[in-house]
Order: structure tokens, then C-alpha cells, then sequence
């Protein structure tokens, strides 16, 4: 009988809001697989879009599971799955076949460090997340760097490459020197802005739609240039979350500690005696 009953809650199908998220995973998981199929054809530039195609869906997926209440365990192993894929292994086979084949091994050695590095990043996320006991301000900030941003440091000389055309962009130790900064970064202790609570003062939101406006007409007209700007911006950005981390954990070190519950307190008490 248990079996029959379980067999019938599992024809009750699944609602459409909760694959939704699933299906734009999917969608990522199908734009890395073509990035690298574009570095076999030696198109780069498509290569890098559809890294740029997985990232964005892969930001849209988590926000649309809370949403549509469509959040669920199989989605987050899925989407783990996909970013390991899109940003760790297609950004360092497109760099393989683009810039690091030149250095032999130690270029293979490069692209399997920065694979391993985005797997161990994914995997602390995925413990993090169901650690409770931290403070609700401690959210706001990512352990080290996530793999979408990663992948885009690593990119970054290809992105180069495409607007100033300079051989020295392109020479295996300088590649190796953003690959191994990334790898670095992604299993760092550094802490990163989330970005994911952002919010807008009242008067400055027609500016800030402003900005949108104007970043995404450069993002279509001149999208390398404004690619660019947007990681030199992200990186910059680490120093100043860093000391802002700093400053929480320094501000609740100072604070005593609350007393622990009425009832807490009376039961250990009467352990002691």
C-alpha cells in the first residue's frame, strides 16, 4: 500500500511555476556547451556571448524559483551542475584553445586548476547555505568570488583582445596570470557584495533607471567595451566589500552578547545542581 500511495503522488505531476527555473538552467547549461563548441570553431566572440547568455540566465533562475515559491533541492543541485560547467569548465577550454595550448602542460595544468578551483567555490556555496547559525547581515556577502564573476576575470584578457587586437594580450603568461588570479580568488576567504539586496533610495531611483538606460544602450552598441567596464568596476568593488566586512564583524564583536531565553536559563541552572 505505501508503494501505491507513493506511485500516486508522483502522477500528480509538477506545477509549471517550479520548472520554470529549471528549464532556464537548462538553458545556461545549454549556452556553455555551445561556448565551447564555438571555441572549437575558433569563434571566439560567440564563445564569450554565450558564456555571457549562461551567466545571465543563471541570475534570473534563483530569483524566479523565489518568486514563483519554485525553489527547490533538485533545481540547487541542478544549477550547481551548470555552473560548474559554464564557468569553470568552458572558460578554461575556450582559453586552452585560444591562448594556453602555447604553454604545453603548464598551460593543461592552468585550466585543470581553474576547474577544480570553481568545483571547490560550488561546493563550499552549497555547505554555507545550510549553515543557520551565522548572522542575517553575513548574507549580503559571498565567500570568495562566485564562479559567474570568475569566469568573467578569466575572459577578461579575451574581452581585451577584442577591442585592441595586441599580441601581448594573447601570450600564454599573460592569460596565465588572470587564470591563476581567478582560480585563487574563486577559493579565497575574500569576502564579495552579493548585490542580491541592493536597495534604492526613493529620489534616486529615475536616476539610477537612468543608468540602466545608458548601460544597456552601450551594452548593444559597443557590448566588449561595456563588458569591460563592468568587471573593472566588479573588481574594484572587492576592497571596498572586504572593509565594509570588516566593519560589521568589528561593530557585533563590540556589542555583548543577549542573554540567552528565560527558559534556556532556569533548565541549565537545575542542570547544574
Amino acid at each position: 500500500m505505501p508503494i501505491v500511495a507513493e506511485r500516486r503522488q508522483r502522477l500528480k505531476g509538477l506545477h509549471i511555476n517550479r520548472m520554470i527555473p529549471n528549464v532556464l538552467t537548462l538553458l545556461a547549461l545549454a549556452a556553455g556547451l555551445s561556448a565551447i563548441r564555438f571555441a572549437l570553431n575558433e569563434r571566439w566572440e560567440h564563445a564569450v556571448l554565450a558564456i555571457v547568455v549562461a551567466g545571465i540566465l543563471d541570475g534570473l533562475d534563483g530569483r524566479i524559483a523565489r518568486i514563483l515559491k519554485g525553489a527547490s533541492r533538485f533545481g540547487a543541485e541542478l544549477d550547481s551542475l551548470s555552473d560548474f560547467l559554464c564557468f569553470g569548465v568552458a572558460p578554461a577550454f575556450i582559453l586552452y584553445l585560444w591562448s594556453l595550448a602555447g604553454a604545453g602542460r603548464i598551460g593543461w595544468a592552468l585550466v585543470l586548476l581553474l576547474c577544480i578551483c570553481c568545483a571547490l567555490r560550488l561546493a563550499r556555496f552549497n555547505t554555507d547555505i545550510d549553515e543557520e547559525e551565522r548572522p542575517a547581515w553575513t548574507r549580503n556577502y559571498f565567500t570568495g568570488v562566485p564562479s559567474p564573476a570568475g569566469a568573467g576575470i578569466a575572459l577578461f584578457p579575451m574581452v581585451l583582445w577584442f577591442q585592441i587586437d595586441a599580441n601581448f594580450v594573447r601570450h600564454p603568461v599573460f592569460v596565465a596570470c588572470f587564470v591563476l588570479a581567478t582560480s585563487l580568488l574563486l577559493v579565497s576567504r575574500v569576502r564579495t557584495f552579493t548585490f542580491k539586496k541592493v536597495r534604492v533610495a526613493h529620489r534616486w531611483i529615475l536616476p539610477a533607471m537612468l543608468g540602466v538606460g545608458l548601460y544597456l544602450a552601450l551594452l548593444f552598441s559597443a557590448p566588449w567595451v561595456a563588458l569591460t567596464l563592468t568587471l573593472a568596476a566588479y573588481v574594484v568593488s572587492i576592497p571596498f566589500s572586504v572593509r565594509r566586512f570588516e566593519r560589521h564583524r568589528t561593530r557585533q564583536a563590540a556589542q555583548p552578547p543577549s542573554p540567552p531565553p528565560v527558559g534556556e536559563r532556569s533548565s541549565s541552572v537545575v542542570d547544574a545542581g
